[in-house]
């Protein structure tokens, strides 16, 4: 065409390339370019970076420094936070974004709607169309634009429909959230063919087949097998990321070649094309050409005026490198090697700089392209300034695609392959590799550890300008935590510091001062400790006192703190860290920090390691003064001795090891009842500005979970200089040690206090086994199973079992057990005595199996075979579908052509036959695992080396003599001779790789990575049962995408406990089921069960959780009535502030479920959420919508309900205290309609708690049960909804117990008096317990004082169990004696719970047992007092 050589193509080849560029433009947009922000940004007239004055800069932001951030931000007049509805995100005003043209001058006006995800744009739009409304003679522009998140204003949204019903062009981008890609798709697509051209840039499908450019369309995106898209997957496996960069070469190369092609099609596509590449461009020039381009090829008005004219030809774009280095005063715009970039930054900058290059730490950054193209890039120059500021090298690159690993490997080594970096930190707050859409994490990980140095990932504001951030409790927009928080974590990044905030009216990038001197402090003290000789830093090890008391100390789940200590000493005097004269073994230590030698003997005084003035106190810690609101001047009466403030703890050389102080509520147990948690005390402060600025720590490593540095107040995720978990770890490196199993906190210490967390392993588990008259009870069975028939004696020995039972208060568990009185098995018929002995079979069966932890975990020591086992048996258990992988017991049952459901169904339900073959093929299954375990065993009891050549040669040689496996040989010696080994492989092919998981052995070496500055490799945290992906421990551990939950296998699993649950109640209610229930969701137990319990709640309501077409489940539907066959179940769901940190995304689509199940029009027999939200919204006179608000939790930043902590300090009047505590702290309301805050909502809470008929919790993990700690408890609702309910009934409570592959729903009571007696009463448990020592003491008397809280909540304790827990502990003198010498703290504490708990109510027993009890106390006191 004009006058060049015509490329000849047939029809068929033409609509080969047209198809082709559609699948590319496809590809691009949606695969390699799954979001600008990444993407390679192409700026049409590149003239070179501005140079900023290095100098200037440095200035500004010293000056900065001491002025607030706020000052720093220009501010936009027209903001108004709480503008429009309440409690948005993201209430700026759209009107900042509207452009008319003053005087159109008779031209033809086109009117331009654009929705974009960032307001990057808004600038270079507004400039772009001023530019075209001057100096254009073709027409006019009118333009309007909207941030994605504004579109949830109700007023905005009315707004921008209107705007589209009279628009010419709508442009989006980046429409990547369900819900309002839905409301966007809504208003277009009823539009589209009335609009003179669409363009949608990388979006959701749905919104990318909006597209129309002339007869360039996307109409079938994602609906249809595409060969180009097969392609291209294979081509990526071939050759990994590189096809990336080559697609983003097509991107450049496709419009040159596609001006030759004679088609109006490939004209069209070659637009579309065209203005992807002017709209990644981003600059007014840019924007300016994409705009005259489509107005005068598509805009009818336009086309007309300029009939006869010549039209405008658009200059090409002119690109930067994909790759490369960048520096904001470099004489090049970019370097695309390390070589010239360090030439000239060694030897002309840093000299002026003052920056020695031979000692200086070097700090890679990593950019995103986009605020480079459109110069938005003054955060990125003033965070390079501060570091350089503080004599630091900078590198910083840029990729053009999404994956980072290629740059990063590239320039981060010099020409040796030697890393040239000391710290990473990645401010385009996205994953490594990836970006925000499909994540390869498990590269970013390698790429990462290869390099070996710290990462950092800190965060840009994207949907809020600063003031909305700085305004909202609730800190970073939810969309933000999932993309830019909770995936970075995956590939190991830590800290994710807010640096950069948007400046409303203009939408321009700012950096926040205090933020970015925090992160650049921060950088380089991690930088630091990979520099520093190890003999020269100073560690600070943390432990914690919970509750505060001297018998606490060293308190940590499931940890024996002091023997770890010990271990983790070792290791750093291994590796040359100064440790002084620490003594060598766990008593010397505990003594030095328990006892302090200046005082009397076994004074209740810690050891004081200093004493803070307070002059020193206010002059080091800048927020002082603001605790005074709370706790008065310092010192106070927490951590001082009246005059100053003390630190406790001991020092060894360059080593503190420090009791960090308590929260503060035992001195003012008033202060549990307040809504929102307080400051931290001054002694808390003290603590820490002592580690900082005293002691002049390099790094604090927290010792075990968990501390109340991360639960302190503040926004929940993103902090600001204001929230005291930022506050107080200031510029500290922290490494904390956090238990495998407990995923959920230490993501809030990760988040919240900047811990780089490091994972240790839970004790192993064993079965709980039998004791006692439970023992004897078995025995009795064993011998009935041989004489039922007998008539003399099956009937004495089934009498026996009931007298037994009995007497092992069975009969609460077992209502069909017969009268003792009047009971003779003789009278009774064969089928009923069965029965009976079934019944008694399932229940001690159910005890025996029960998994518990014994004793407790001492860091770096692995399981030793023995222990290795009973994990094992419990993977075993387990079907996992996913990966093809059948359990054992199910493969056992099948050969005696049983189905294992229909086994534990019979087991449920008492038939003796079933709890026979179910007790066989447990046995069979404990066989069959020994024996794989077996053959890896050394003669020392461990697991080095699982399985090797030589077995696998005698497996073959074995296998054509015909004999079988030794597990087969097992499982077949235990009665199951037709087991099938082929059917068995694939399970005993994981049994192996998960037992290599469970000894390895990492966490000293975790320990040490951290401290030493060198990356920890990720992992994710959670019940290693149900994913020994959690194994081994040692390292950083991570929750889940929250975006991913509930997955499709926890809905189906969720809605066959919610049948269970309802049949139990039907069956109980004479066929009813419940209008209410009361539920509690648990961080932790929903990341271990892939959101179980919240796809429960959705299942109740009636609602089906969607996936959207990336797979996110971020949309629910209505089950129609129909198919639910059932009413709509009414919920009130109280959260847990843990939960609402990492799932606030999962509350806004239980919310969002719960209105849409209130607002359907259905008869309200039929559904108890429309017919309750109805009766409250005429009570409370509040609308529907409102008034069925069903999703509670803390207000932001303060968590629990307190009642806890109060039952655990004793310091509370009577039950109507705990209740309000509950009230008051647990009425925070969450809003789909207003997202951005937790509203106090306690009249609402009450109403809808009236109406409970059942509370319901899960127990999803065998390592943390009911009695283990004090969350569970400390959440029920029980006696709050008596209390409430108008006739004071007191509602049913359940539990589900899905610990095992045969899950089950208990009342509470049945699962307290499971866990008393595998637990608190069981000797294999205190036994195990006690052979730990002083820690030991503390883990029994915790599961003691745990039970008296559920009698505080619930009322739902037996008498026996005290009765029994009282004769085991304190009646057995030598028991007694064992307790008070190993730790007559804690043994105190035992006393006063059990004189705490006959004192209210909750235990009745002999004046003898209480006068012991009295005397017991008095006798330790003086003990402890050393009298």
């Amino acid at each position: 065409q004009q006058g060049k050589r015509k490329l000849c193509l047939s029809p068929k080849q033409l609509n080969m390339v047209s198809s082709g560029l559609k699948a590319a433009a496809l590809f691009l947009a949606y695969t390699t370019s799954i979001n600008a922000w990444q993407v390679s940004n192409i700026n049409s007239r590149f003239t070179g970076v501005s140079k900023h004055s290095l100098d200037n800069i440095s200035h500004a932001v010293q000056s900065s420094r001491r002025t607030s951030p706020m000052q720093m931000v220009a501010t936009d007049p027209e903001i108004s936070v709480g503008g429009g509805r309440g409690g948005m995100f993201t209430a700026t005003n759209a009107e900042n974004r509207r452009v008319v043209p003053e005087d159109a001058r008779g031209r033809p006006v086109m009117k331009v709607v654009y929705v974009v995800l960032e307001s990057q744009y808004q600038s270079s739009m507004t400039a772009a169309v001023k530019r075209i409304n001057a100096g254009s003679d073709n027409m006019a522009v009118e333009c309007v634009g909207y941030l994605l998140e504004e579109l949830r204003n109700d007023d905005a949204f009315e707004q921008f429909q209107k705007d589209v019903a009279d628009a010419n062009v709508f442009i989006g981008s980046l429409i990547f959230i369900q819900e309002l890609a839905e409301k966007v798709t809504g208003v277009v697509e009823p539009l589209r063919d009335q609009l003179d051209a669409v363009l949608v840039f990388p979006s959701m499908p749905e919104v990318m087949r909006l597209n129309k450019v002339g007869q360039f369309t996307m109409k079938n995106l994602g609906q249809s097998k595409s060969v180009v898209s097969d392609f291209m997957k294979k081509k990526k496996q071939e050759d990994g990321s590189s096809f990336e960069e080559g697609m983003l070469k097509l991107l450049r190369t496709l419009p040159k070649v596609l001006k030759f092609l004679p088609s109006d099609k490939a004209a069209d596509a070659r637009t579309f094309m065209m203005s992807f590449q002017y709209w990644l461009g981003g600059s007014p020039e840019n924007l300016e050409s994409l705009m005259l381009m489509v107005g005068q090829d598509y805009v009818e008005p336009v086309k007309q005026a300029m009939v006869g004219k010549e039209k405008v030809e658009m200059e090409e774009p002119v690109v930067l490198p994909d790759k490369a280095i960048w520096h904001p005063v470099a004489p090049d715009i970019v370097f695309e090697n390390n070589s010239k970039y360090f030439e000239w930054y060694d030897k002309e900058f840093a000299p002026e700089a003052g920056i020695d290059p031979k000692t200086a730490p070097t700090v890679g950054v990593i950019l995103q392209k986009s605020h480079i193209n459109t110069k938005d890039d003054t955060h990125y120059v003033s965070l390079i300034s501060e570091l350089e500021s503080r004599g630091a090298r900078v590198v910083c690159i840029y990729s053009g695609g999404l994956d980072f690993s290629g740059p990063v490997e590239e320039y981060f080594y010099d020409a040796s392959g030697k890393q040239i970096v000391d710290t990473v930190i990645n401010l385009t707050g996205f994953a490594l590799v990836g970006g925000p859409a499909s994540q390869d994490h498990k590269k970013a990980a390698s790429v990462l550890k290869k390099l070996n140095v710290p990462y950092m990932c800190a965060v840009p504001l994207v949907f809020q300008s600063f003031e909305e951030w700085q305004a909202s409790e609730l800190g970073l927009h939810p969309v933000q935590v999932a993309l830019q928080v909770s995936l970075p974590e995956i590939d190991g990044a830590i800290e994710p510091i807010i640096y950069a905030g948007r400046e409303g009216a203009t939408g321009r990038s700012v950096p926040l001062a205090d933020r970015v001197n925090l992160l650049a402090d921060r950088a380089l003290k991690w930088s630091n400790l990979r520099t520093k000789k190890n003999a020269d830093k100073k560690m600070a090890i943390t432990i914690f006192s919970f509750p505060p008391d001297k018998g606490n100390v060293g308190t940590a789940a499931y940890l024996d703190v002091f023997d770890s200590i010990l271990a983790v000493m070792k290791q750093m005097k291994k590796e040359g860290y100064d440790i002084g004269d620490a003594p060598m073994t766990k008593e010397e230590i505990m003594e030095s920090i328990l006892n302090d030698p200046e005082a009397k003997i076994s004074s209740p005084e810690l050891n004081v390691a200093y004493r803070m003035s307070t002059d020193e106190y206010y002059e080091l810690t800048p927020y002082a003064e603001d605790l005074e609101e709370n706790w008065g001047p310092a010192p106070g009466n927490l951590n001082s001795d009246g005059q100053n403030l003390v630190v406790y703890g001991k020092q060894f050389g360059n080593v503190f090891i420090g009791v960090q102080p308590s929260f503060g509520y035992e001195g003012d147990p008033m202060r549990l009842l307040f809504a929102k948690s307080a400051s931290p005390h001054h002694g808390f402060a003290a603590y820490y500005t002592y580690l900082e600025k005293v002691f002049g720590a390099d790094a604090v490593l927290h010792f075990g979970t968990h501390g109340s540095l991360e639960f302190m107040p503040g926004k929940q995720v993103g902090m600001s200089g204001t929230c005291y978990p930022d506050r107080l770890i200031n510029s500290l490196p922290s490494a904390y040690l956090y238990a495998a199993n407990n995923p959920s906190e230490a993501t809030i210490a990760k988040r919240r206090s900047y811990s780089a967390t490091v994972s240790y392993l839970t004790p192993p588990a064993e079965n709980a086994g039998l004791y006692k008259g439970l023992k004897e009870l078995k025995e009795l069975i064993s011998s009935f199973q041989g004489l039922r028939e007998n008539e003399g004696r099956g009937p004495a020995i089934v009498n026996s079992i009931v007298s037994t039972a009995w007497t092992c208060n069975l009969d609460k568990d077992i209502p069909e057990l017969p009268d003792l009185e009047t009971y003779d098995a003789k009278d009774d018929t064969l089928e009923n005595r069965d029965a009976i002995v079934g019944k008694v079979y399932a229940q001690i069966m159910q005890i025996e199996s029960r998994l518990l932890p014994c004793g407790l975990h001492t860091v770096g020591v692995p399981p030793t075979a023995e222990e290795a086992i009973a994990t094992l048996v419990n993977i075993a258990q387990l079907d996992r579908p996913e990966d093809k992988i059948e359990g054992l017991p199910r493969v056992i049952a099948a050969s005696v052509g049983r189905d294992i459901n229909d086994i534990y169904r019979g087991n449920n339900e008492g038939v003796l036959t079933d709890v026979e073959l179910n007790d066989k093929v447990t046995e069979a299954s404990r066989a069959a695992v020994r024996a794989l375990v077996a053959q890896s065993t050394d003669s020392n009891g461990r697991v080095k080396e699982v399985k090797n050549m030589f077995d696998e040669m005698g497996d073959f040689f074995g296998g054509m003599m015909g004999q079988k496996k030794p597990w087969t040989q097992a499982i077949v010696k235990a009665g199951f001779p037709d087991v099938s080994e082929e059917r068995l492989a694939p399970l005993i092919g994981y049994l192996e790789f998960c037992l290599k998981q469970v000894v390895a052995n990492n966490e000293l070496g975790g320990i040490m990575e951290l401290l030493n500055g060198e990356f920890l490799m990720p992992a994710p945290g959670g019940d290693p049962i149900r994913n020994p992906d959690v194994l081994p421990t040692g390292r950083n551990m991570h929750a889940l995408d929250p975006s991913a939950i509930p997955t499709s296998a926890a809905v189906e699993i969720s809605e066959g406990v919610v049948d269970k649950l309802l049949e139990k109640l039907a069956a109980d209610n004479d066929g009813a089921v419940p209008e209410s229930i009361a539920f509690t969701l648990w961080g932790t137990d929903n990341i271990k069960t892939y959101g179980e319990s919240l796809a429960q709640v959705l299942a109740l309501v009636g609602v089906r959780p969607v996936a959207d077409s990336l797979g996110r489940v971020n949309k629910v539907e209505l089950i129609p009535l129909e198919e639910l066959g059932r009413p709509r179940i009414d919920v009130v769901v109280s959260c847990s502030g843990v939960f609402r940190d990492l799932f606030i995304n999962q509350m806004n689509l239980l919310d969002r479920g719960i209105k849409m199940a209130a607002e359907a029009d259905e008869p309200l027999e039929m559904n108890f959420v429309r017919k309750h939200a109805m009766q409250q919204a005429e009570e409370l006179g509040v609308s529907l919508r409102d008034a069925s608000c069903r999703v509670f939790s803390n207000s932001a930043g303060s968590y629990s309900a307190n009642v806890g902590l109060a039952i655990e300090n004793g310091g509370w009047e009577d039950e109507s205290q705990l209740q309000e505590q509950f009230l008051t702290r647990k009425g925070f309301a969450f809003n789909a309609d207003k997202p951005g805050m937790m509203e106090q909502q306690a009249d609402l809470f009450k109403s809808a708690l009236k109406t409970v008929d059942v509370t319901f919790q899960n127990l999803d993990s065998s390592e943390i049960s009911i009695t283990d700690v004090s969350h569970y408890y400390d959440s029920d609702p029980t006696k709050v909804v008596q209390g409430l309910r108008d006739d004071k009934k007191k509602p049913m409570s359940l539990m589900a117990d899905t610990t095992t592959a045969n899950a089950q729903v208990r009342s509470l009571s049945e699962t307290v008096r499971l866990d008393a007696r595998t637990k608190l009463l069981n000797p294999k448990f205190y036994e195990g317990m006690l052979s730990t020592g002083y820690e030991g003491v503390r883990e029994i008397q915790k599961r003691l004082r745990n039970t008296m809280g559920w009698s505080a909540t619930a009322g739902e304790v037996d008498n026996f169990v005290f009765e029994d827990a009282n004769s085991v502990f304190i009646e057995d003198p030598e028991m007694q004696q064992r307790l008070l010498d190993t730790n007559p703290n804690a043994f105190r504490d035992m006393v006063t719970t059990f004189l705490e708990a006959n004192g209210r109510g909750y235990w009745e027993t002999s004046e003898e047992n209480i006068e012991r009890l009295q005397e017991l106390y008095a006798e330790v006191e003086d003990r402890i007092e050393g009298v």
